[in-house]
């Protein structure tokens, strides 16, 4: 019996090791994982020739520290606006002096993207399941709508009378009335809508898990369009009257033209996987995902024409003539002049 369960153990011990695989040399890390297990992806870039440069290359206008995890952006007249996701905190960076100058208690968990409009910077919170609403006038939280985003991954938009929020990963696309700090309207879109945005009018809705961009009639509340695009998109901006996704299955970006509303171009980025954020500004869109913290794309040629490797970045945001890069694990935000 002893040398039956001995047996047994060995062949037990040997079938696991060959299922876990070798083990690394001597002096050798482990390859980096995901929460889950999954091995974060290889992001080769693009390596055409004069398109790669380190991120030490790059020196920022300005620094920013945000003790903390500053991620998401957004822009207003003369602010730039980020969000602390374990601080529960939104901070105001003033863009005429360069300092932070404001640091707002919104709830548990900012998450999502952040929204301006109304008045107001809308910040999904995750912990709370609810949408806070800041004065941008006095820097204070004006009231928190029980309405939550679908995802912590995401984002919402303004309209010109609406706040607009993925809140189910059903597929349900809620309409904000900033009167009352309602929900007026319900629209249902594909499962997994995740990030929404407003442009030509309507609100553009993408779907992670059916790789789809929805057009949604701002004014009707009714869906006009279902267009496929690369796999798993999540993020998405609007510029040069297209609509333009990161797709996280592939690391494309797909850009949509929004007046025929279909795909016009597939741009091979070479930025798989999951986290990164994009935005559009001075006729570029720019890209962020760790390991490769800015790609510039010419919107006039559909094409990746540099991209930055190294630390920082998954967040990014073009407003007052700069790009401006979150880089959560060194707990600051980065201004820049638009890199060349």
């Amino acid at each position: 019996m002893r040398n039956f369960i001995l047996f047994a153990f060995l062949a037990g011990a040997t079938y696991l090791a060959a299922q876990s695989g070798p083990a690394p040399a001597e002096g050798t890390a482990p390859a980096p994982r995901k929460k889950g297990g999954f091995k974060r992806p290889e992001r080769p870039g693009i390596k055409e020739p004069g398109v790669q440069s380190p991120m030490a290359d790059i020196k920022p206008d300005a620094v920013f520290p945000v003790p903390g995890v500053p991620d998401w952006t957004v822009v207003t007249d003369d602010a730039v606006w980020v969000s602390n996701k374990p601080k529960g905190t939104v901070h105001r960076m003033d863009t005429r002096s360069n300092t932070v100058t404001a640091n707002i208690d919104v709830g548990k968990q900012p998450c999502s993207g952040l929204a301006a409009g109304f008045g107001s910077i809308w910040v999904p919170l995750c912990g709370d399941k609810a949408l806070a609403r800041v004065s941008i006038k006095d820097n204070k939280l004006e009231t928190t709508i029980p309405v939550g985003p679908a995802n912590t991954e995401g984002g919402l938009a303004t309209s010109k009378d609406a706040v607009w929020m993925t809140s189910d990963m059903a597929g349900v696309l809620s309409r904000i009335s900033p009167k009352t700090n309602k929900v007026e309207a319900e629209i249902k879109v594909p499962k997994g809508s995740v990030s929404c945005v407003f442009g030509d009018n309507a609100i553009w809705v993408v779907s992670n898990e059916e790789s789809v961009i929805t057009r949604v009639d701002a004014k009707k509340n009714k869906v006009t369009d279902t267009i496929p695009v690369g796999p798993n998109p999540r993020f998405v901006t609007f510029g040069a009257g297209s609509i333009w996704t990161l797709n996280q299955g592939d690391g494309t970006i797909s850009r949509v033209d929004a007046k025929t509303r279909k795909v016009v171009a597939t741009i091979p980025a070479g930025i798989p996987g999951g986290g990164g954020e994009i935005s559009y500004g001075e006729g570029h869109v720019w890209v962020t995902v760790f390991q490769i913290p800015i790609t510039k794309i010419d919107a006039s040629t559909n094409k990746v024409v540099r991209q930055w490797i190294g630390a920082g970045g998954d967040a990014i945001r073009y407003g007052h003539g700069s790009v401006w890069l979150s880089n959560l694990r060194e707990q600051n935000v980065w201004r820049l002049s638009p890199p060349k």
